[in-house]
């Protein structure tokens, strides 16, 4: 049966296409730009081509017009990023990303708001060591970046059901599944040598096709009634549903996705949509399906409309669920009921099954460094030493020190309160649901500060908060320097995008559990106004709200900001 109204969008290839047709399955000349010894940097051609092998070259803008003045290059340096499906890593990995970080990077790892690391302020010349040294703790970065499926996010919580087991299992099943079949990345980092009359790289790309995705590919699996991944921002989510304690299949959503352009309206943040049911088998038939079917009507002309939200917006939600149920050869399931209730962490020590135990700690932004008298990456690696579990990252920044035996528990205890190391309790509940990107001054996307400034921005609304008697009111907060949503601004009940130096759109009304995007309150305000804003509004819902009702729900209800129905009207 062939679907109708299903076409891809006219117009001439972006230039990344263009990049990726020349670069014989994501090689180009890579190999040969590491190896150049003149410049620190690499070609823009290469480094599009360098996002799918895991790896962004950035430059440090703190110190960029003092090199331009100095007429020197910019200081280089490639930001690494980690392949780490649901999160999980063990000690030994651990300890061998805390000392790469000291010996190539800039000293500190980023937690990820897809539960994975990065290391910035890596040389080009440091580069091939640090990914062989990562591969050797059978870890890698293939994929973790570009035009295709990314890191594969899943609930992390292990203390919460056997269910978290299963699906944690499922999502390195579905990452490993979903990796691009060219061979370029063990070619260029790895020394593999290219084996002659080996077939053709056209015949192993049977999914992604020659020239990959249009745009990156992300994929969450969520267990109610934690929405810790924030499902509906995914191309694609699996709802799992759980009957008589086992898992017996899951929700089907599609469509999501958090970025957007500044002014362009024709770009906007919109959360997936759920289309079906399907058993866990399925999973990674209707994964490769859905990639087939963005891969061959995505747009490939205008990138900044390139992700899937647009391709199902334009084509339809139906319309695209016939087509994966033709792709499939069978349909989907009715969706079956769930419920979400957050999409937070729950923090300090937990006790799960078979007795175990489970730590988890809140981070700033999820910084991982040594900072004056706090020695969280100290402390971490002294743990990292003794732990015979697995540490787990979660999607809000945070980490979990995760299958502790009783026995154990009494000296990772001591090393918890030897570095300080929290579980945020003596911070605001505010403070411990809030979330930021990297920013600058790295990010070369960056408009304003994120992560350096949100922390200060957060200790002047608490003193409102204080004063309103709603320090232990959970209020998710997010902040991002640019429009991109890495922090998933959208999905934050008080968001910031960075629109310049200082300025920020402020943002309101999202769903306490990630269900409904925000609305934009004010626009291009700096600090002075944000706390003007949220002095009149923080003491009404102190004063106004309804038993149980959220900071996001009261704001709607009343009237401060219209809800967002979907990701069509976020700018109405």
């Amino acid at each position: 049966m062939v679907t109708k109204n299903l076409t891809a969008p006219e117009g001439s290839p972006s230039d990344v296409e263009e990049i990726k047709e020349r670069s014989n399955y994501l090689r180009g000349t890579l190999k040969e730009s590491m190896l150049e010894p003149i410049s620190s940097g690499i070609s823009d051609d290469d480094n599009r081509l360098m996002k799918h092998h895991g790896s962004y070259l950035q430059d440090d803008r703190d110190l960029r017009n003092e090199r331009q003045k100095q007429k020197l290059e910019p200081a280089y340096q490639f930001m690494l990023r980690v392949r780490l499906p649901g999160g999980v890593a063990n000690p030994d990995q651990w300890l061998v990303l805390d000392e790469l970080a000291d010996k190539y990077g800039n000293g500190t790892l980023k937690l990820t708001t897809r539960e994975t690391f990065q290391m910035h302020g890596i040389l080009k010349w440091n580069m091939k060591k640090t990914m062989q040294e990562i591969n050797n703790t059978l870890l890698d970065t293939i994929a973790a970046c570009g035009d295709v499926n990314r890191n594969v996010m899943c609930v992390v919580n292990p203390y919460q059901s056997e269910i978290h087991s299963e699906v944690y299992e499922m999502s390195k099943q579905l990452s490993d599944y979903l990796l691009p079949r060219t061979r370029a990345y063990h070619e260029i980092w790895l020394d593999e040598e290219k084996v002659a009359g080996t077939p053709e790289v056209e015949e192993v790309e049977h999914m992604y096709g020659p020239l990959y995705l249009p745009r990156k590919f992300k994929i969450g699996i969520a267990v109610p009634p934690s929405n810790d991944i924030d499902v509906f921002s995914q191309d694609l989510g699996f709802i799992a549903i759980v009957e008589n304690d086992k898992l017996i299949g899951f929700n089907v959503a599609i469509g999501g996705g958090m970025g957007m352009t500044h002014g362009d309206k024709a770009t906007y943040p919109q959360l997936a949509k759920v289309i079906g049911f399907c058993t866990p088998d399925q999973v990674q038939d209707v994964a490769e399906k859905v990639i087939t079917i963005q891969r061959d009507y995505g747009n490939r002309s205008v990138r900044k409309n390139a992700r899937f939200k647009y391709t199902v917006d334009r084509l339809g939600l139906e319309t695209v669920k016939t087509e994966l149920e033709n792709r499939l050869g069978w349909n989907l399931d009715e969706a079956k009921s769930y419920h979400f209730e957050s999409n937070g962490d729950r923090y300090g020590w937990v006790k799960g099954l078979q007795g175990k135990w489970h730590f988890t700690m809140f981070i700033q932004s999820g910084r991982i460094a040594d900072a004056g008298d706090y020695k969280l990456k100290t402390g971490l690696r002294e743990i990292a030493k003794i732990h015979t579990g697995e540490f787990r990252l979660t999607a809000n920044q945070n980490v979990i020190i995760a299958n502790v035996s009783s026995e154990e528990k009494e000296k990772i205890t001591e090393l918890i309160e030897q570095y300080g190391i929290t579980d945020g309790s003596h911070y605001s509940a505010l403070r411990r649901s809030s979330m930021a990107c990297t920013s600058l001054p790295t990010c070369g996307l960056a408009m304003a500060e994120a992560e350096r400034y949100l922390p200060t921005l957060l200790g002047k609304i608490e003193e409102i908060i204080d004063e309103n008697g709603l320090r232990d009111k959970e209020i998710t907060i997010r902040m991002t320097g640019c429009p991109n949503g890495c922090a998933r601004h959208a999905l934050g009940e008080i968001g910031f995008i960075g629109k310049g130096p200082g300025k920020y759109n402020m943002y309101l009304g999202a769903a306490f559990d990630g269900s409904r995007l925000s609305k934009m309150h004010r626009e291009n305000v700096g600090e002075e106004e944000i706390l003007n804003e949220l002095g009149e509004i923080l003491p009404r819902y102190a004063k106004e709200r309804e038993e149980g009702e959220h900071f996001g729900d009261f704001v709607i209800r009343a009237g401060i900001i219209k809800e967002t129905t979907d990701g069509t009207n976020f700018h109405e």
